[in-house]
């Protein structure tokens, strides 16, 4: 069975801000090969979107809506309604996880 993955603007600009940063501090090969794996890693939960957790710092705040997986350092939380996927952000998992969420996603509530 599989669900439609859609992403929210400001998972797009996630990626491409990703996309950015490492082509300026690393290289476009490797930007491209980051951005790819990201987006591949996205679209897979076309087919299995359950396989995510809900993030600690969103359980802590008895919010439950919320899922995600991990590439590398990176953390794509997304929400599934219905068949669709909805990929909310894409964040670096070294950054300050409880007020990035705070800041994207309860906004958003």
């Amino acid at each position: 069975m599989k669900y439609r993955v859609n992403f929210l603007p400001a998972a797009e600009d996630d990626l491409f801000g990703i996309y950015k940063y490492v082509r300026l501090n690393d290289s476009k090969s490797a930007a491209e090969k980051l951005f790819n794996k990201l987006h591949e890693q996205c679209n897979a939960l076309k087919n299995y979107p359950e396989r995510g957790h809900c993030p600690p710092e969103l359980q802590f705040l008895d919010i439950y809506d919320f899922l995600e997986i991990h590439y590398k350092p990176y953390r794509i939380i997304y929400q599934v309604i219905g068949k669709q996927v909805f990929v909310h952000c894409i964040l670096d998992g070294r950054r300050d996880m409880q007020k990035l969420l705070q800041e994207r996603l309860l906004r958003e509530l």
